[in-house]
């Protein structure tokens, strides 16, 4: 039987190479040649799409194999070249221009059917309609679509192929196959993907090679050096670079070459195998990215009779399908409007790729980009193909653009977010826009309209901030920012601007001010007009300090350096220069002699002063940004809030040029409500840093720099405004003038000081990995094995609206078949109003280059840049640390605080959210309530809690888990699914809720006996981790067991580190002009003081913090260094005032016993009160030597007088002559006490109006006894009835006749009262002042003592000399110090 296939075979193949022999005369006509301008030469197709007579391509006869080496050209030959083979004395190979130029004319690329050992050169006579592919090893990685392949199959139908088909196919092809894995999805690279057979060729085609497969593949063109191998490299590396847009930089390391000619369709009858198509493919790669070229000479049927097409023509059917399939049910890109259309046949007149018309070009290693044009599709949102896809924020960037096709007549704008400009036309395939200005940053808007159409087609452009972006120009030294450095080296990547090195290029310097609501670009000087692009220049200062740029420019404080070419047409002919922009830098080293002139030497201090004063009418905005945490361990845990500055990051930049003695800092991964910044750094203790400190210590930012929406205001705009606000005042305040400095002071201590980490709170942790394991908020451990997308943590609040879903897939099957687990292979994350963040784990086959899949807002992202390292969408900041390169560690951070971290190894991934304090008691899912009991953790969507015991995987399962099982539709408690769904992937397609898992725990019942050494692997591996047992037991896979161990291992140390208490004694300001031991703020820490030389310590030397957290009190007063001239000042003015404060008392006292002695034996001679007198018809005072003066008329009733003088004397009650009608003397004036006035009504004791004058009794001034008193009382009414009854006198009226006895009597009572009141006095002063003065002695000598007993302790190691010998100039100061400059 063997033997007849073997000769049916033989008579086959002999029957075939017989009708390839048959001829036919057919004569050509005029119609039947396309003539193609390409370059300066004529390149004619014939009417099978090869070179025709009028080509100058000459092709020798099918004869032996000829290979001369002195005459062979391969584009004149079929004779293959030999196989490459290095040897010692090979001649390197160099192309000419003009060769070069030759070979790119050429349409097809060279395919042989002659040389090699057979004399077939590349025709692959395997290849036949019983056997329609062959295996082909590559031994080199093809990238494509997301996967690597080392090998491929080439077939007979079109297309190379990487795994295998379906049974069979169904028409129209549909890519990828929904029924995956159940129907194999093959991943391929389809030209022309449809039946075919080999056709036949006539006569009198010019092209006599054998019709059928072609393939050729070269390898390591990178270091070949012989003629072909060096002209393949170069016709492939120029014809990409030039086709496909961001190709630039391509060399192509490896190149395959496959070739259909004259193809017909399956089932046709005879006649039809001169119905012939011919297509060739060309791949290049260099491992990492791959193109595709498809030539396409020749198409004259379109579909095979299986697919409906008729059987002489090949029509009518479905066209062939024109594309990519990635496989593995993962995606495909189908070529349109020409895959699988009638319109197939237009491929050979399209594409103009190279100029070609029927070149397409593709990249294809990662997403399929088409690189060429189209203009047989319309629409309103037509995908744009450009590169690159993102620039610096201040422009320059040129934009290549494919997509429309262009015409030279055709108006071209390109609108990046809202600022438009004009395009340039490079050829048909290709346009090109400059970036301007756009003040925004992350992905916005770009668009492209071509003539009288709207902006149809559109993409995302990535805008990245003049910080975050590629440093273009970098400078060699620090000279840049100084004040007044004598030269500054630049250096750039020349061949940035053009590759001809002879072109001039010119440098100009701008700066930024913010002095209106809209921020200015200004350009300030034209650095160098025409220096020579050799990549590097060098600044001379001083050659612009006799520059005056006017006020308007004299404000601006920073800006940039910037580059382009001096006359634009030096790139590509074009009338455009690419820019390439610095840093931001400060401009004293420009601006130095001008602001000198301005504001005298001293301009640093007034311009901080200046800007002090404005930043002080700014809002404060150090309550809207978060706490820093006190330790670094701790802000590495804190993914939610804080990210990475890679300004001082330990992994990728440790200079940390603005805080020197960091070893990394962190910064809020958003901008707060304010739009302002937290910057949190540490030391090489790992304790935070502080300004109060150090001038080097962590600085909150006013401004943001990822700026604030709408970002083309003041304080709003992306780095800018936070060098505006933040950076320039750190150079004027403390950089330029000292740390020292009064300005400085005031920059740290009050404007920008660092927040302690007193109230800082870490957050909570809960995680999931494995298959699956779960520990909640509050430490909860359990295992769920559910299948489909689930909620993880739900909180709908109305301050807190968070979203994090998880998808969890069965794992693949071990050697016992089926394993009824499941893992985690997605994640999905929304908070509040953010854009939607969905994490993907790639297919291993896929994992070479990105492990991860990152999706926002529906499009994929990468982090393969530094400038794109940190991407900030709506309410959401997206980052991969500066280490990680292949995307295998994503960490989502959103404005509320939450923080998302997936990690990934080996396949396998973990998810850990990280929530702040404002989300306790406000979570639901299976991350379970935040409530610091793990009694509610497991709840259900309506509120209901569970009691469940852990242990029992089917109760958690049935009970709990479940229930929080996403499906298509929203559910109110739950939310809705949040991830991107493909196609008819919905949350049903991956749900199942009859899925059992394994209810096992224990690894003796998950492992049989009979396999104890599975039994021993696991114990080995896992140690006591129930959690790696189960996940080995399960999988047999050692990796997926060791990773979850370590994923387990790392959350325990997190969520140990996290609740670690950090006890902080706060601030402890360093004094100005002096130093502390050391910056640690943890109890125990002693701190000793100590002044820069020619200053005192003033106050407490050393300060501790106690176990409580606050520093103790200090003895001595607060901590203060003083100039010895200020020391003394003060010291003088204690004495005077310790001085006064004795003396001052003392000569007041005396003063008070001077005036109660004047008063006491000078004041006897004046008159006595008129209280103390008597009328003389008193019998009483008769008997008593009665003055001579006084008269002895009888007393009468005096009338009020309503007008009495106040300055009458008191001698004399008030005169009542008038009255009387009587003369009396006059009251003397000036004499005795003046009457006191109170309401100007009546007087004390004086006699009331229209009553009788009465006199008062005598006061009684001993006690005395009842009875007697009685008695005198008595005879006092007797008395007053007979003084009623004696007639006045009138040279007694108004007189009181003097007690003199009594008076005497009571002075001397008085003066003994007052000496004792004044002995008081004075004790009660004296007293306490000498025990003041006693205390202060003894404090004194006790201190002295204290600090002669430190000096005889080594003391800390001192930064100058104190015992220097003594000047001249010095001797006069009790201490020595020396003339050094005083810091203002």
């Amino acid at each position: 039987m063997l033997l007849r296939k073997g000769v049916v075979r033989s008579v086959l193949l002999f029957a075939w190479l017989a009708l390839a022999a048959v001829t036919a005369e057919v004569e050509l006509s005029d119609t039947d040649t396309e003539i193609l301008q390409v370059d300066k030469g004529v390149l004619v197709k014939g009417k099978d799409g090869l070179p025709s007579a009028r080509s100058n391509v000459e092709l020798e006869p099918h004869a032996g194999n000829i290979y001369d080496t002195s005459t062979y050209d391969s584009l004149h030959s079929r004779v293959a070249p030999p196989d490459h083979t290095i040897s010692g004395d090979e001649v390197a190979y160099v192309i000419t221009e003009a060769r070069l130029r030759e070979i790119r004319k050429e349409f097809m690329y060279w395919y042989f059917d002659k040389g090699g050992d057979q004399n077939y050169g590349d025709y692959q006579r395997d290849i036949h309609s019983s056997n329609p592919q062959i295996h082909k090893n590559f031994n080199f990685q093809l990238p494509f679509f997301g996967f690597r392949f080392n090998y491929t199959r080439l077939t007979m139908h079109g297309h190379l192929e990487f795994s295998d088909p379906p049974e069979h196919y169904t028409y129209p092809l549909d890519f990828p196959i929904k029924e995956w894995p159940k129907r194999n999805d093959p991943s391929f690279i389809g030209i022309f993907f449809s039946k075919c057979r080999i056709g036949s060729i006539r006569p009198s085609d010019i092209d006599q090679r054998i019709p059928g497969v072609y393939f050729r593949m070269e390898r390591d063109l990178e270091h070949r050096t012989d003629q072909f191998g060096v002209e393949v490299r170069e016709r492939v590396m120029w014809d990409i670079r030039e086709g496909v847009v961001g190709a630039e930089t391509f060399i192509p390391k490896h190149v395959v070459i496959a070739t259909w000619k004259n193809m017909s369709f399956a089932g046709g009858i005879d006649n039809s195998l001169y119905k012939t198509n011919t297509f060739q493919m060309v791949l290049a790669t260099d491992e990492v990215i791959t193109y595709a070229i498809f030539n396409y000479a020749l198409i004259t049927w379109t579909s095979h009779t299986e697919a409906g097409g008729d059987t002489t023509g090949g029509e009518g059917g479905v066209a062939a399908f024109v594309g990519f399939n990635a496989g593995n049910g993962t995606q495909a890109y189908e070529y349109g409007p020409y895959s699988q259309a009638s319109t197939v046949r237009d491929l050979t007149g399209r594409g103009w790729a190279n100029g070609f018309p029927g070149r397409h070009v593709f990249r294809i290693d990662e997403k399929i980009m088409p690189g060429t044009c189209n203009k047989d599709i319309s629409g309103a949102n037509l995908d744009l193909v450009f590169a690159p896809e993102s620039g610096n924020m201040l422009g320059g960037t040129v934009v290549n653009i494919t997509g429309p096709c262009f015409h030279p007549d055709e108006k071209i704008v390109c609108r990046f977010d809202t600022e438009a400009v004009r395009g340039t036309m490079v050829d048909t395939n290709r346009a090109i826009c400059v970036q301007p200005f756009v003040m925004a940053e992350g992905y916005v808007r770009f668009e492209v309209s071509v003539g009288d159409s709207k902006f149809d087609w559109k993409g995302k452009y990535f805008i990245e901030t003049p910080a975050t972006a590629i440093e273009r120009i970098s400078f060699q030294t620090n000279d840049i920012h100084e004040i007044n450095p004598a030269e500054i080296k630049i250096t750039w990547n020349k061949y940035n601007l053009t590759s001809n090195l002879n072109a001039a290029i010119q440098i100009s310097l701008w700066g930024y001010k913010e002095t209106t609501i809209r921020p200015q670009l200004m350009y300030i000087d034209m650095i160098e007009t025409a220096a020579v692009n050799t990549g590097a220049y060098t600044i001379v200062p001083g050659n612009f300090r006799n520059r005056n740029n006017g006020p308007e420019l004299q404000e601006l404080e920073f800006g940039f350096l910037m580059i382009n070419l001096t006359d634009p047409t030096t790139f590509a002919d074009l009338q455009i220069s690419p820019v390439l922009w610095s840093k931001p830098i400060p401009l004293g080293w420009y601006f130095n002699a001008q602001w000198e002139r301005l504001d005298g030497k001293k301009w640093p201090e007034k311009r901080c002063d200046r800007w002090i004063m404005n930043d002080r009418y700014l809002k404060n905005f150090a309550a809207s940004v978060p706490q820093c945490p006190c330790t670094m361990e701790h802000a590495l845990y804190d993914k939610g809030r804080y990210l990475p500055d890679f300004g001082c990051d330990k992994d990728s930049n440790p200079s940390c040029f603005y805080h020197k003695g960091a070893i990394h800092c962190v910064k809020t991964g958003g901008p707060s409500a304010e739009g302002s910044e937290q910057q949190c750094c540490y030391d090489k203790n790992s304790y935070l840093m502080l300004t109060y400190d150090q001038q080097w210590g962590s600085r909150p930012q006013r401004s943001h720099n990822l700026g604030f929406l709408p970002w083309n205001e003041a304080n709003k705009v992306p780095t800018l405004s936070q060098w505006f606000h933040d950076v320039v005042p750190f150079y004027l305040c403390c950089m330029w003038q000292g740390e020292q400095a009064v300005g400085c002071e005031t920059f740290r201590f009050e404007r920008r000081p660092s927040q302690d980490c007193v109230a800082y709170q870490p957050p909570s942790v809960a995680t999931v990995f494995g298959d699956p394991h779960i520990v909640t908020f509050d430490d909860l451990q359990y295992t769920f094995n559910g299948k489909g997308e689930f909620v993880l943590v739900h909180s709908d609040t109305e301050k807190n609206k968070l979203d994090i879903q998880g998808r969890f897939e069965q794992l693949h099957q071990n050697i016992y078949g089926e394993v009824r687990a499941t893992q985690l292979t997605a994640i999905a994350a929304k908070d509040n109003q953010s854009a939607i963040i969905e994490v993907r784990l790639r297919p291993p086959d896929a994992q070479w280059r990105y492990r991860l899949d990152v999706i926002a807002g529906g499009r994929k992202i990468y982090f393969d840049r530094p400038s794109l390292k940190i991407q900030h969408f709506s309410g959401v900041t997206v980052y991969t640390p500066t280490y990680i390169i292949n995307q295998s560690e994503v960490i989502i951070m959103f404005q509320s605080g939450a923080g998302v971290e997936v990690v990934e190894n080996k396949g396998f991934m973990a998810v850990r959210v990280y929530l702040p304090w404002s989300f306790v008691n406000q979570t639901r899912g299976l991350f379970g309530n935040w409530s610091f009991d793990q009694q509610d953790d497991f709840t259900l969507p309506d509120g209901q809690k569970v009691g469940i015991s852990v242990s029992s995987l089917e109760r958690v399962h049935k009970d709990f888990g479940i229930y929080w099982m996403l499906e298509d539709k929203e559910d109110i408690n739950k939310g809705v699914s949040l991830f991107t769904h493909d196609r008819i992937k919905t949350s049903s397609f991956y749900g199942n809720k009859t899925f059992e898992p394994e209810w096992k725990v224990s690894l003796d019942d998950l492992i049989p006996v009979n396999r104890s050494e599975d039994r021993d692997v696991a114990k080995k591996i896992c140690g006591s981790s129930i959690e790696c047992r189960y996940d080995y037991a399960m999988s047999l896979n050692t990796d997926f067991a060791r990773y979850s161990k370590l994923y387990q291992d790392e959350f325990v140390n997190i969520k140990s580190s996290n609740k670690k208490r950090v006890i902080s004694c706060g601030i402890l300001e360093t004094p100005r002009f002096g130093r502390k031991s050391n910056f640690l703020f943890t109890p125990g820490t002693k701190i000793t003081f100590e002044c820069n030389q020619d200053f005192v310590l003033v106050g407490d030397q050393r300060r501790t913090c106690t176990a409580a957290g606050r520093w103790n009190m200090p003895e001595y007063g607060y901590t203060e260094c003083l100039r010895y001239i200020h020391y003394t000042a003060r010291q003088a003015g204690i004495t005077t005032g310790i001085i006064l404060a004795v003396l001052v008392p003392i000569l007041f006292i005396l003063a008070l016993v001077f005036f109660c002695y004047r008063e006491k034996f000078l004041g006897s001679d004046k008159e006595s009160s008129w209280q103390f007198y008597k009328s003389s018809t008193n019998p009483n005072n008769l008997s008593e030597n009665p003055p001579s003066s006084i008269n002895t008329a009888p007393l009468t009733a005096l009338p009020y007088d309503d007008h009495i003088d106040e300055d009458m004397p008191f001698d004399h009650p008030p005169n009542s002559n008038e009255g009387t009608g009587g003369k009396g003397p006059k009251p003397k004036k000036g004499g005795g006490n003046k009457r006191r006035s109170y309401d100007k009504v009546y007087y004390t004791n004086e006699p009331l109006p229209g009553k009788p004058y009465v006199d008062f009794e005598d006061k009684v001034w001993d006690l005395e006894d009842p009875l007697k008193k009685k008695e005198d009382s008595d005879e006092s009414s007797d008395k007053k009835s007979d003084l009623d009854s004696v007639p006045s006198d009138p040279l007694t009226e108004g007189r009181h006749t003097p007690i003199v006895g009594m008076q005497t009597e009571w002075a001397q009572e008085f003066s003994s009262r007052q000496a004792g009141v004044t002995s008081g006095i004075i004790l009660a002063v004296m007293v306490p002042l000498l025990l003041l003065i006693i205390c202060g002695v003894y404090q004194v000598i006790k201190r002295r003592s204290k600090q002669q007993k430190e000096a005889e302790i080594p003391s800390l190691s001192r930064s100058r000399d104190y015992e220097r010998p003594v000047s001249n100039e010095s001797e006069k100061y009790p201490l020595h110090v020396s003339k050094e400059t005083e810091v203002q």
